[in-house]
């Protein structure tokens, strides 16, 4: 038979014989593929407003994934279109419970919400999971592959999992995870579980996006005093020592032990709140049923006091007061002076002539001159 193989398109020019890459036929697929020299499929159809909302809230899954891609999408037309999207569906959103979670990597998140979305969905819930994969700071590409890790739940007809890269947003999140969380509701999702990168300390973003924030922690993660230093520990509403299993069972006890006298240091991350310090194993379904007790304590205690509303309120300002400064910062960038004057400014304050102080003075003036209103994207958006 003979070789059908090929160098692929991205070959070096005078790659010899040592460049030893090569594409082979394979299987014909529908899958898309954004090298294929062969006859591609076209693409898909653009969507109005109301064709977006009305499969959102069939609980279209398909139309639910193109939906978060238009609201993660930079592009000046889809961001006119998301911005209407979601505002038409904030009236169906909040109906939910919004769980953080997050931990060191290596603490089993992806794990434990397996293990406790199979709980959720065996009792009827409907489940969003939104794992942020972290970016690369060279590539600013992510693997996305947390869906991997939760094989289960991934196939139940009641759950939906998108993968998100954090796009370099500090803090543990994705830059959209707030109207993604509102689309999820929307579609009529009852949990949503934010699994953040997993990086450390900075993980705090989560805690302006979500109601319940659990914090999951391992033994042999440092001794009390390293403990202090995690100043993501004050901010949860319930730490979970985890993989308590096998020969940790003990060793979790002196850490949930640990924890405890370390919280009794911190005001509670929650008014009214008293955060618990809690042990499980995901392999062997232990201490998840007791978790899940927790959660539905917590949202009953929250609820009765209004503090539950409250913290609601707190982030519709925060997410204002964000979208204010990301907006600044686009417009800043976009700026045709800031254009003109930055390639200069970087070169000289990386040749050591002009202090990083005086760039950025320079750069802000020069965002202050007055210039003609952009034009605005077409916000003729069919739905109307």
């Amino acid at each position: 038979m003979p070789d059908k193989s090929r160098k692929p398109e991205w070959t070096p020019e005078n790659a010899g014989e040592e460049f030893n890459a090569s594409v082979r036929p394979g299987a014909t697929s529908n899958i898309r593929s954004s090298t294929s020299s062969d006859a591609e499929l076209p693409p898909l159809p653009e969507l109005t407003v109301a064709e977006y909302r009305a499969g959102v809230l069939a609980c279209d899954r398909t139309l639910l994934a193109r939906a978060i891609t238009l609201i993660e999408s930079n592009l000046p037309r889809q961001a006119a279109l998301a911005r209407e999207l979601v505002q038409q569906l904030l009236p169906r959103s909040g109906n939910s419970i919004r769980i953080g979670i997050t931990g060191v990597p290596g603490a089993g998140k992806s794990s434990f919400i397996e293990v406790l979305g199979n709980r959720l969905l065996e009792r009827g819930h409907k489940l969003a999971v939104l794992a942020v994969d972290p970016s690369s700071s060279r590539s600013y590409g992510s693997i996305l592959g947390d869906k991997t890790r939760m094989a289960t739940i991934a196939r139940h007809p009641d759950c939906f999992i998108r993968p998100s890269p954090s796009g370099g947003t500090l803090g543990g999140v994705s830059r959209k995870t707030r109207e993604t969380i509102l689309l999820c509701e929307a579609a009529g999702f009852d949990v949503i579980l934010v699994e953040t990168v997993g990086v450390g300390q900075s993980e705090i973003a989560v805690r302006a996006l979500v109601d319940f924030f659990l914090l999951l922690t391992l033994t042999g993660a440092g001794d009390e005093l390293q403990g202090f230093k995690k100043g993501v520990m004050e901010l949860a509403d319930a730490v979970l020592v985890h993989k308590a299993d096998g020969d940790n069972r003990q060793l979790a006890a002196t850490v949930r032990s640990d924890c405890e006298r370390i919280l009794h240091y911190f005001a509670p991350a929650t008014t009214g709140w008293q955060t618990p310090v809690l042990v499980a194993s995901s392999l062997e379904n232990s201490g998840i049923a007791e978790f899940w007790e927790v959660v539905e304590l917590f949202r009953k205690t929250t609820t009765a006091s209004d503090v539950f509303a409250a913290r609601r309120g707190e982030q519709l300002h925060d997410w204002m007061h964000s979208l204010v400064w990301e907006q600044l910062q686009e417009e800043f960038h976009r700026h045709p002076q800031v254009e003109q004057q930055l390639p200069e400014l970087e070169r000289a304050v990386a040749a050591g002539e002009l202090t990083a102080t005086e760039a950025a003075s320079r750069l802000i003036n020069a965002f202050r001159v007055v210039r003609p209103d952009p034009p605005h994207p077409d916000r003729n958006l069919e739905q109307r």
